[in-house]
């Protein structure tokens, strides 16, 4: 048989082995030799070890370059960052209205710290915590690729984060935001380097829980526990809720859990709870799973039912009492602006406002402040206590007849806000007057209804609605509106409060008697887009960037901070010039040297000042008995003597937003304040009242009780129209200038460009 091909074929290749060519030059073959992918093979290798020479030669260039004068890492453990206290006082700098520090007793060690919390942060923060050497390159490069694809993301690990907030300086995070992530990654793995294995990311991750700003003006974990569940003991948390604390550091502030609750009803009791499809309930939701995924210190305790459990837990809280502290919610406004001030607008935290040393003078006045709370406090409680003339004579105020007109009506909240427009300045804020009473089968939680919520203003936007068209020579206070019943599409049929349509109104007419129709024929004419833009101009910031509510945003149904339609309204008696609301009058540091002061804050004219003029002498004319007999009830006045005062109110349907604003004319002594304040009552809960009632009979009289007595003892000023304004005299019933057939005129101000031509209404018939 003949042998096997291969044996035939290794032996061919062996004696092939023992043949030597010729020694020749070097020819073709030579060049296919050095092109085989050996050669191509050890010329890459060689290329990338010069390539790597070099790399590494620039990489311990770029070393040395971005660590130096970095901090030594053991300072992240020394707190010598946070030993100062920040003081904030009233405007005076004499009342202490609050002191922010690290506290001590916050602090925990890790064997504080349960198995589930420290599996929660690390699922929502690092996930290869234990593993990483103080930076995760994967999830840097994973970062990288979604921001290319247009999904920005950060991948900052624990250390990184705890590096950034305690260890770097501010030099340090100076120049690009390459530089500052160059010289945090180093500092984080000199850290992990300095603190190696399981005892060093112990230290790490306890600082990191230390450190944290939780919400609801709690800075560690141990305070956020007490702070939303009066839990002292960190082990007495469920799985649920430590997953919720590792879910807030992401967005501090709009994860705040006060802030997102809302009252509800649990086993039988009014409780703040938060809704599960809210952001940070979903975020809390994510993080569970992810615990489910992995947990290297707890899993082994839970089991599969365990985690649904979790994920079906509400979130309910269990805040302490009211705080006692003057202005306690007008601190919060304080700490939310100074952060501004020293970290950029949007920061949500910033260290040296704790650590700093800082002392910040506000411009909150102690008495007027506490006029304000106690008027908050009497319009809110006094209706709806057992006995309302002795709780209003334990607060030392009048039992009014409008206090006694709200007994039974279940309107339980109330809010205040007072500027100065001329320089933007809050003298008194009162963003809801607590909780409810006890007994109360709705909790008025302590929510910044002022300043943090967002209600309907009602008709106190006509005011805006109609200036925007006024100064945009659309509309004049003489141009006739139909106050007719009209579809205005999709079966929508506004109506006047009164349901009376009074046919041609002139728009003086159409805000003096506060009617719906003209209102949203006025946006339309404008357009309703247009007037939502422009009232950004005057302060106002809206919930999405778009208009949602078409033309009914002529009539108030778009939502709104109060506090915003505050500064609005001291626009509006300001000649048109917006002053940016300011909480603060200046800040120091610890040295005393002047970091900031509001008296570098500038007016922005939103409106002419022919404008302004017009609609302010529209919103005194309210108060103006002979010109309103029926608003000028709420005048404001001093020992019997009417003080020229401009007032809008507006009332929701179903009254559930109660709202008063209104200004007094500006004095004649510069340096003396003048006044715009705005009032709201309703219920925290949106809930309707037990009965139907306006705002003319609640806040406007709240707003009335406490304007009179802030204004009391002071010179009673006049409101003076601006250069350029005309004053024309009009037929009464055209808004045109008198004809031959007019048979009443009155006057009326005008935008010059803007005045009437003569009356071509009437004709005259020859009758036989």
């Amino acid at each position: 048989m003949p042998a096997p091909a291969f044996r035939t074929s290794r032996a061919v290749l062996l004696s092939r082995r023992r043949v030597r060519a010729p020694r020749r030059g070097p020819g073709l073959g030579c060049f296919l030799l050095l092109g085989s992918p050996v050669f191509l093979v050890a010329g890459i290798l060689l290329t990338i070890a010069a390539v790597v020479g070099l790399g590494l030669v620039m990489v311990g260039a770029a070393y040395t370059h971005y660590s130096e004068g970095l901090p030594d890492p053991r300072a992240v453990f020394a707190d010598l960052r946070f030993d100062q206290e920040t003081v904030v006082y009233d405007r005076t700098g004499t009342t202490v209205l609050a002191r922010w520090a690290r506290e001590q007793r916050d602090v925990v060690v890790f064997s504080d710290l349960p198995p589930e919390l420290i599996d929660a942060t690390t699922a929502a923060e690092d996930r290869t915590f234990w593993e990483n050497a103080g930076f995760d390159p994967f999830g840097i490069g994973s970062a990288v690729l979604d921001t290319l694809r247009g999904r920005e993301r950060g991948a900052s690990t624990i250390t990184q984060q705890l590096v950034r907030n305690r260890l770097l300086p501010p030099e340090a995070l100076a120049g690009s935001q390459i530089d500052r992530k160059i010289r945090e990654l180093i500092a984080s793995a000199r850290l992990t380097d300095e603190f190696p294995g399981v005892a060093g990311k112990q230290q790490i991750l306890t600082a990191y829980l230390n450190d944290n700003f939780y919400g609801n003006q709690s800075y560690g974990v141990a305070a956020a526990a007490r702070g939303y569940w009066g839990i002292t003991d960190l082990t007495d948390l469920t799985l649920a809720q430590a997953a919720l604390l590792a879910a807030i550091p992401q967005a501090p502030t709009d994860y705040d859990l006060v802030r997102n609750a809302v009252s509800s009803e649990v086993a039988g009791k009014t409780r703040l709870v938060v809704p599960p499809d809210s952001p940070i309930a979903l975020r809390r939701d994510w993080v569970i799973e992810s615990m489910r995924e992995a947990s290297p210190l707890s899993g082994g305790a839970h089991t599969a039912t365990d985690y649904d459990a979790a994920l079906a837990e509400p979130i309910v809280l269990d805040l302490p009492s009211a705080p006692s502290a003057l202005g306690s919610q007008f601190t919060v406004q304080v700490r939310r602006q100074l952060v501004e001030i020293l970290c950029g607008e949007g920061a949500e935290y910033c260290s040296s406002v704790d650590t700093g040393g800082l002392r910040v003078v506000t411009t909150l006045d102690p008495t007027m402040q506490r006029l304000a709370e106690r008027w908050t406090e009497a319009a809110a409680r006094v209706p709806n206590a057992a006995d309302p003339a002795a709780y209003a004579k334990k607060l030392k105020v009048p039992y009014r007849d409008w206090l006694d007109h709200l007994v039974g009506r279940q309107v339980e909240n109330a809010a205040l806000a007072a500027v100065d427009y001329r320089t933007g300045e809050v003298w008194a804020y009162t963003g809801s007057a607590g909780v409810g009473l006890p007994g109360s089968d709705r909790l008025q939680p302590l929510f910044d209804v002022m300043g943090d919520g967002r209600r309907q203003p009602g008709s106190a936007f006509k005011p805006i609605n109609y200036l925007v068209g006024i100064d945009a020579g659309r509309l004049t206070a003489a141009s006739l509106l139909m106050d007719v019943a009209t579809d205005f599409g999709s079966g929508w049929v506004p109506e006047d409060a009164d349901k009376v349509e009074r046919g041609p109104v002139r728009v003086r007419e159409a805000i003096a008697a506060s009617l719906n129709i003209p209102a949203v024929k006025a946006a339309i004419e404008i357009g309703p887009d247009e007037v939502f833009a422009r009232a950004t101009d005057f302060g106002i910031e809206w919930p999405a960037a778009t208009n949602g509510a078409g033309a009914s945003i002529g009539i108030g149904t778009l939502e709104l901070h109060m506090a915003d339609l505050v500064s609005a309204y001291g626009t509006i008696a300001n000649g048109g010039v917006l002053m940016p609301r300011t909480t603060i009058r200046e800040v120091r540091d610890s040295s005393g040297a002047l970091l900031w002061s509001s008296s570098s804050q500038v007016g922005i004219a939103v409106t002419s000042p022919t404008a302004a003029w017009v609609m302010t002498d529209i919103l005194a004319s309210n108060t103006d008995p002979a010109r309103n007999p029926l608003w000028s009830l709420r005048a404001v006045s001093d020992a019997g003597v009417r003080r020229p005062a401009g007032l809008k109110t507006g009332t929701t349907d179903e009254s559930n937003d109660l709202v008063a604003m209104g200004f007094v004319a500006p004095p004649s002594d510069p340096a003396a304040p003048a006044f715009v304040v705005g009032t709201w009552m309703g219920n925290s809960d949106h809930s309707a009242p037990a009965e139907p009632i306006v705002a003319l009979e609640s806040a406007a009289s709240f707003w009335q009780e406490f304007m009179n007595r802030i204004t009391a003892g002071t010179p009673i000023a006049e409101f003076s129209p601006p250069a350029g304004i005309a004053s024309v005299t009009i037929d009464a019933h055209s808004g045109l200038r008198p004809g031959p057939y007019t048979s009443a005129t009155i006057e009326e101000w005008f935008v010059p460009g803007t005045e009437p031509g003569p009356d071509t209404t009437k004709v005259g018939t020859a009758i036989e």
